[in-house]
């Protein structure tokens, strides 16, 4: 397998890149990070330095990889420096709204455009992009948070609508939106307080849980909105 980490340098894409640097069938990792931090070093895993929101970097890395079989995005944001989830629409900020949609929804369409051809295969390929249960519309109860829930919404609408061009375009290929739970990483380090010690995951078990995941989906899926625990969420 060729494999694709986006954010390979995060706590959930670094697990990632562990775990299937250890899977028998891999070929090739490669794997992206914005800035210089640790990350594994190993003959299979080749390093791309890539920003996100920068249409040429992913477009420039498409064009360096020729075949996939497996891509996934495992970039996201929540919080900035500046700026918290909102408790309330009075917090609402226009410019962390449009940081939450490059990051969170634009990003994998970018993805999608381009890396199309390369996940082009005659058996299954899969195309990934970790979602978040509070982007299901459905099960909204409690409101909050809007701009990350919007993104994900967004990001939810975007797997599916390239689910379905691609099973013409692209008909081996399983898009699928994945929600990881709450994962003991920088990404949730400010909002851990109340979350039961049994429902906080290490990187390494949602790794496992979305590789088993790919190995158990097919075309057939695509399209569809998955927990880590192989359950379907409602959009």
């Amino acid at each position: 397998m060729n494999i694709l980490i986006v954010g390979g340098s995060g706590g959930i894409g670094a697990a990632l890149v562990d775990r299937f640097l250890s899977h028998r069938l891999t070929n090739t990792i490669y794997a992206t990070y914005l800035t210089g931090q640790k990350i594994t070093q190993s003959p299979k895993v080749k390093w791309h330095q890539v920003d996100i929101t920068s249409e040429k970097d992913i477009r420039d890395l498409a064009d360096n990889i020729p075949q996939l079989d497996v891509l996934i995005n495992a970039i996201g944001i929540l919080h900035d420096e500046c700026n918290h989830p909102e408790k309330t629409i009075n917090n609402f900020d226009p410019d962390f709204f449009q940081k939450n949609i490059s990051i969170n929804t634009t990003a994998s369409i970018l993805l999608a455009k381009y890396f199309c051809r390369p996940l082009k295969s005659s058996s299954i390929s899969h195309f990934v992009a970790l979602s978040a249960r509070v982007g299901s519309i459905e099960d909204n109860k409690i409101g909050g948070w809007i701009s990350y829930r919007c993104s994900k919404a967004a990001l939810n609408m975007a797997i599916k609508t390239i689910s379905l061009e691609w099973q013409f375009k692209n008909p081996n290929c399983c898009a699928l939106a994945f929600h990881p739970g709450t994962t003991d990483t920088n990404f949730s380090k400010p909002y851990q307080k109340n979350v039961p010690e049994n429902k906080l995951f290490k990187p390494e078990y949602v790794a496992d849980q979305l590789i088993q995941l790919i190995e158990n989906t097919t075309p057939s899926d695509t399209g569809k909105f998955y927990s880590f625990d192989g359950s379907e969420i409602s959009w």
